[in-house]
């Protein structure tokens, strides 16, 4: 079997294997929350959570563990029931917003779902409100999210490439999966401080994406989660695929007085149990250190590293 066709076989059971396992993924509940040390012991950051444009992602869903870990470290967060505006937006400090998807889709894979999720509006109210001092975690995963995230990607100079982003070379042999791709210190890790955190005890040194997409952003953002020259995007529904090379799924960057971290993939800071075996999907996989990433991206936001 040629490199080609390898790829391309690898990319159409990937795309199975994704729509399969977003119908069976929920909310680890005995997921660990505790935090030895937490950043704000009172009056923490305000934190607004997107759940108004059809998100894949919850704060009381399938982000649950997320939401409940920055709660531990001294976030508020309030769930965003509303359209992004300069009001609703007003006395937040943080923004996140995970897998939206177009308006009016009912699931992944209804032709909705890759419509834009933020009107032109909206996505100006953000931007506005992130250079004014504002802070925004976007994730945005595989096809059709990233074409549901691209306007709002866009006020920020990210490019998303609404594909499967792939690497067959970097990825976890027990999974047989090549969109599980493996991030370290030696492959893609780059040193921000982000994956350092505030001493060496929240240095991350081993993170695994579970299939997404790849960024690329503007020339003054950093990719802390460099994808390899082998990784590929594989476009959804037909046989094409085009290098990775110098993309990221892991982005952070400043705009006006504000910050901004823009995920490529979702799976990865969240901590769900996937499929009819239960398995661990995100922080809550054993060896990997997701759950400290998730910790630093909120704490770089803001401003504690």
């Amino acid at each position: 079997m040629n490199r080609r066709t390898l790829l391309l076989s690898a990319a159409a059971a990937l795309l199975a294997l994704a729509f399969a396992a977003a119908a069976q993924q929920v909310a680890d509940p005995n997921f660990d929350t505790k935090i030895a040390r937490p950043a704000y012991t009172k009056d923490g950051p305000r934190v607004l959570f997107d759940e108004a444009h059809n998100n894949f992602h919850t704060a009381s869903g399938r982000y649950k563990p997320f939401a409940d870990l920055i709660t531990a470290d001294g976030y508020r967060v309030t769930p965003n029931t509303q359209p992004f505006t300069r009001d609703s937006l007003k006395g937040f400090d943080i923004l996140v917003t995970a897998n939206a998807i177009g308006a009016g889709a009912t699931a992944l894979s209804a032709p909705e779902a890759s419509q834009p999720a933020f009107t032109e509006a909206e996505c100006d109210a953000v931007r506005d409100w992130v250079r004014a001092g504002g802070a925004l975690l976007l994730i945005a995963d595989h096809a059709p999210i990233g074409a549901a995230n691209a306007s709002l990607g866009k006020r920020f100079g990210i490019e998303m490439s609404n594909a499967y982003t792939i690497d067959p070379q970097n990825t976890t042999p027990e999974d047989n999966n090549p969109g599980f791709i493996i991030y370290t210190r030696e492959r893609g890790l780059g040193d921000h401080a982000i994956t350092n955190g505030r001493d060496a005890s929240e240095r991350v040194g081993r993170v695994i994406a579970f299939t997404g997409q790849s960024l690329k952003g503007p020339a003054d953002a950093v990719a802390f989660m460099r994808l390899s020259d082998t990784a590929r995007d594989a476009v959804p529904n037909s046989e094409q695929s085009t290098s990775a090379a110098g993309r990221a799924q892991g982005l952070a960057l400043r705009a006006g007085k504000g910050r901004v971290v823009v995920m490529g993939e979702a799976g990865m800071l969240s901590a769900q149990l996937a499929g009819p075996n239960k398995m661990p999907f995100g922080m809550n996989r054993p060896g990997l250190d997701n759950r400290q990433l998730a910790l630093n991206i909120m704490r770089w936001l803001t401003r504690k590293i």
